[in-house]
This record gives structure tokens, sequence and C-alpha cells, in this order.
């Protein structure tokens, strides 16, 4: 072999190499190199059937899965011995680390702990603000609900309401509940009503809304806890002839349209594709180096306005489905 034959050899042989220790390598970067074990993290949520915030959220949570090189198992049941079955399921499965939401702590609580006993680090988000530090979990992503009720009541305020129907659409979740109670609070002078409705019939949905807007015709807004519900409330008031303003927590793509065409006024936005990466990612980062942020305390996703003022901004994410 001559010399100048072997020094081309080497250069191809280096430039060959190249790809390998590219910044490009994303997942594999991540996760510590090709040979570095592959995690699998169960989610685990309260989603009801057809509501799509959670796509949302679980959109997040794959992209953080890619970029950390992790198998995300996600998994969903509206009861909460559904998802205490999950949890189960998730520990037979030895899967090494479980983010969950706490819609309904106390039928929770013996399945978290059990896995905690068993060494399998469990990180809380969109759901259980005020009960995640009893549960001894270490971090929490999302929003604090009384605080994003009481941010809503006092916009509802100042835009002038007088009596409000606070919707809400799955009866037993904390969350939904500290939001209608955060409104009364921040609609000082104003009057709260709250109604329950059935959020996985939505002809129930807007029959039952429809039946209360004609029945009293005082209302002059309503608020959804959900898109899907907002949007459905939007159809109640036309077939009410109400004049009652429509305003929601959560968004879809659907709903920021309604936002755009004014048949929603607003939304108290919390970020769901911001708390499915997170939780991801955080969990991620104490399995792999211990790391637990928050310093204690929620991390907060929310609450912000989704509005007119802002909505340009936030139409071309919705239609990534990533807002």
């Amino acid at each position: 072999m001559t010399k100048t034959f072997a020094a081309i050899l080497l250069i191809v042989s280096v430039l060959a190499a190249l790809p390998a220790c590219s910044s490009t390598g994303g997942a594999r970067n991540r996760a510590g190199g090709a040979g570095a074990k592959r995690l699998r993290i169960a989610m685990i949520t309260h989603q009801a059937p057809g509501d799509t915030f959670w796509d949302i959220i679980r959109k997040g949570a794959e992209a953080a899965s890619a970029n950390d090189n992790v198998d995300l198992i996600y998994s969903n049941d509206q009861s909460a011995n559904g998802q205490a079955v999950l949890v189960q399921n998730a520990i037979d499965s030895r899967v090494d680390g479980i983010a969950l939401t706490l819609a309904t702590p106390d039928a929770l609580s013996a399945a978290v702990r059990k896995a905690q006993r068993l060494g399998i680090p469990v990180i809380a988000f969109n759901a259980g603000f005020d009960a995640w530090k009893r549960l001894d979990i270490p971090m929490y992503i999302g929003q604090d609900e009384a605080l994003a009720g009481r941010t809503a009541g006092q916009r509802l305020r100042r835009d002038g309401a007088k009596h409000v129907l606070c919707v809400i659409q799955s009866q037993g979740q904390v969350q939904l509940e500290a939001r209608c109670q955060g409104v009364q609070q921040g609609l000082t002078g104003g009057r709260t009503e709250k109604i329950y409705v059935n959020g996985a019939d939505m002809p129930s949905v807007r029959s039952t809304i429809t039946a209360k807007l004609q029945e009293d015709r005082t209302i002059d807004y309503v608020v959804a806890l959900g898109a899907p519900i907002a949007w459905t409330a939007v159809e109640a008031v036309k077939a009410a002839a109400s004049k009652a303003k429509i305003v929601t927590f959560d968004t879809n793509k659907q709903l920021v349209q309604a936002i755009e065409n004014r048949s929603v006024r607003w939304a108290i936005d919390q970020q769901p594709y911001l708390q499915g990466y997170e939780a991801i990612d955080a969990l991620w980062l104490n399995i792999t180096n211990g790391n637990v942020i928050g310093g204690g305390q929620a991390v907060l996703t929310g609450p912000s306005f989704i509005d007119a003022s802002n909505i340009e901004t936030i139409v071309k994410y919705a239609a990534k489905g990533t807002r």
C-alpha cells in the first residue's frame, strides 16, 4: 500500500466517523450515547374520550421522549379506579418512572405509595396541585387551579359580568371544582352558579346548557372548563337565543379559531404541551441525574390569557397542535 493511498483511507475513515460525533445526534446525545439504557416511562392521565386537550399534552410528552431517548407508555382512564389500575399495571411492567395526574388523589394514594416503596420515581402534573406534597411526590408541573379561577373571576369582573354560569364536565375532579370556586372568589360583587354536565356526551351538554340559559335570562357569561365544552356552549347560546358571552379554560385548534372570530371571548391557558414535555423531561433528569426542579414548590405553567391581543401569535402553534 502506498503512503498516498493510506492517507486517503485515513481521511475517508475520519469523515465517515464525523456524523457520530455531530451535535445533531439528538436523542442519543441527550441520553448519554448510543449504548445508554433506554428508559421506559409511563404517563397516566384522567383523559376523557374525545377531549382534544390531552392530544396537546401527549404531543409534548412525545417530543420530550424523542429528545431523551425514552419509551413513552401513555394510558388514560376517566375513572379513579381505572387510573389506580393503570398505575398498578405500570408497576407490574417495571417501568423506570411514572408521570401521572392527580384528579382524584385519594383514590390513587395507595398505588402511588406502592410505586414509591418499590423505588419507582413518581411525579405529578396537570391535576393535584393541593395533593402532591402530602403524597410525598417531589415535583408538580401545572397550574394552581384556584389561582387560575380567581384570575378568571377578576377578569370577568373587569369585563362587567354579573351572573356567571360555571360548567363542570366531570363531577368529583378536584381541579375543576377549584376553578369554579376561584371564579366565585375573583368575581366580587357578582354571582357565580355551577352546573354539572356529562363531558363524554356532548349532545347532553348542549341541551343542558341550552335549557339553563332559556330558564334564566340573567346569565351573562358562561365559563367552560375545557375547550370542547366551550365549543358546545357556543352552540347552546345560539339555540337558547341567549346574549351570554363564552369564556373558557384551556384551548385546542378549534377553540383558537373561536377566539379569532370572537364567538369565545378569551381562554385561560395552562400550556398543556409544556406540561407534557416537562413531565417527561423532569422525570428523565431525576432518574438519570437526581435532579428535582421547583425547589419544593410547584412548577407553574399558567395561568395566562389567550385573547384578541395575542391570538395571531398563538394561531400558528395551534395549527401544529401544540397550543
